[in-house]
């Protein structure tokens, strides 16, 4: 079919910061076209474009041969762009139907909401496109990223779009989720649309796109016909250089003093009687089916919400009832969220204060700031973790998703814990900086610290982790060690009951 969306010679500039130098992109009607790129490359620069969110400093953009400049967000969507985002938009107090059709509602002459018409049109819509578990009554705050991500999908299809662009819409959806929504992109596809996906997983970009374009420091460097590149191909584009390897060598580094152990730990029905113990210098894996007590298991290890059951530290008891109680030094846990940009980050605050705000008292005293000591600790931390930043003032919402992960990192380690706490740490992060994670995660496993590590992509935890925990219901299903830490046997104690506790 004809192109649909041509993007020529398209730069921005935020400052003195490049982040498209010469994007282009042509993309057709009927087809799901990847675009893919490091964090940073400028792949979020682009859409945000497209979408109407920034405005393009220069070059040219045609949607169906006419020349495309939106001014806002509402201006795209009028002309049938819709975005689906990795960062999510939604408004935590109202219904799934409330912000599916916000600012869109039926009226009535009066001017109030027509409730029995915006129940019936998000009925409508979810039965259209199977949307797997969603109530349209369901308050958002109530409901799991995974949901709400779902949400933001249906959200940008009741616009009825000609252009879906997908911003890493799979990242935090479990396997059954995340193959609805890629059968529904082809099926958009089909329909003589164009689906632009952006996503780090190159084995969904093999299942469903037609066509690949990358882009490296604000630029296009290469496109291709999907069948006819290879993996190894499209990293070498998207780095600028050839990758040794994703997962560093693992050498054992565990010790023999326990750092935390866990008995009977208990968060409603959820996590039910868990135990475990992790000891300094080791890396242990938590896998299992997505929603299967996980995210309990980290939130109650630092003090978030109601728990039963033992906690010892270094062969301390201890009663954490707070994220404060939790960051007690070397003594305590630090925690790496889910949701980077809502639980992890300030993202109006500079990466200076994001880094610093959990350990002001190091350089503060009598209320006095020390700039000095504060600056070399961020210097420090920029340095050691590869931030790419135009300065440490730089407002921490403006960073790719991969340095902004970084940041975390470096607020986590500021704070002397001991014990780490890694949920999905490389979630939407690109190859690239998957491998510096990983890299860091042995590094610090080296030199002695405790890390707890959950993964949403089972080989992460095979090829990374030194042991791993299966939770099956809330319940502990296996401990995985040596030849048994394979995704198959991961699969296996997540669903068969007959595996037993190890």
């Amino acid at each position: 079919m004809a192109d649909l969306l041509t993007v020529t010679g398209v730069i921005k500039h935020y400052g003195g910061i490049i982040a498209l130098s010469d994007a282009n992109l042509c993309a057709r009607a009927g087809e799901v076209h990847a675009l893919l790129g490091e964090n940073g490359a400028g792949k979020s620069t682009l859409i945000q474009i497209l979408s109407g969110a920034v405005r393009a400093d220069g070059g040219a953009i045609t949607l169906e041969g006419a020349d495309y400049h939106p001014r806002n967000p509402v201006a795209a969507q009028r002309s049938g762009v819709s975005a689906v985002f990795q960062e999510l938009s939604l408004i935590p107090d109202l219904t799934v139907e409330q912000n599916i059709w916000f600012r869109r509602e039926p009226l009535s002459v009066f001017g109030t909401v027509r409730s029995g018409e915006l129940r019936k049109a998000t009925t409508n819509l979810l039965e259209e496109f199977g949307f797997p578990g969603l109530r349209p009554s369901q308050e958002v705050r109530r409901l799991t990223l995974a949901e709400r991500q779902i949400v933001e999908v249906a959200k940008a299809l009741a616009r009825d779009p000609k252009v879906l662009i997908l911003d890493e819409a799979t990242s935090a959806l479990a396997a059954k989720e995340t193959e609805w929504l890629l059968g529904l992109a082809r099926r958009f596809a089909k329909a003589g649309r164009l689906v632009i996906y952006i996503s780090h997983r190159l084995a969904e970009v093999r299942q469903i796109a037609d066509r690949v374009t990358v882009l490296r420091n604000g630029a296009t460097v290469a496109a291709y016909e999907t069948k006819a590149v290879d993996d190894e191909t499209i990293i070498t584009d998207m780095l600028g250089r050839r990758m040794d390897r994703l997962f560093p060598e693992r050498h054992a580094t565990a010790g023999n003093r326990v750092a935390l152990q866990v008995r009977g730990l208990t968060v409603g029905h959820r996590l039910v009687g868990v135990d475990f113990d992790l000891k300094e210098g080791e890396v242990l894996g938590v896998g299992g089916l997505q929603g299967h007590g996980q995210w309990e298991l980290f939130q109650s290890l630092y003090g978030i919400g109601s728990c039963k059951g033992a906690i010892e530290l270094l062969g301390r008891p201890v009663a954490i009832t707070s994220p404060r109680k939790a960051l007690a030094g070397q003594n305590g846990m630090a925690l790496v969220p889910e949701d980077r940009r809502n639980h992890g980050l300030l993202l109006t605050k500079s990466v200076r204060e994001n880094l610093t705000l959990s350990v002001v008292s190091r350089f503060t005293r009598f209320g006095l700031t020390d700039a000095k000591r504060e600056r070399a600790l961020v210097d420090e931390m920029i340095t050691s973790l590869k931030i790419k930043v135009g300065s440490p003032e730089q407002i921490a919402g403006t960073l790719s998703g991969g340095n902004q992960q970084k940041v975390i990192f470096g607020k986590m380690l500021l704070t002397d814990a001991r014990v780490l706490l890694l949920y999905d740490p490389t979630r939407g992060i690109d190859v690239g900086t998957k491998g510096e994670i990983f890299q860091l995660m042995r590094d610090l496993a080296a030199k002695g610290y405790a890390i707890l590590f959950y993964s949403s992509d089972p080989p992460e935890l095979v090829h990374v982790a030194d042991r791993i925990l299966v939770l099956r219901n809330g319940r502990r299903a296996a401990i995985l060690e040596g030849d048994d830490r394979t995704e198959r046997e991961i699969l296996r104690a997540a669903m068969i009951e007959t595996q037993g506790a190890a």
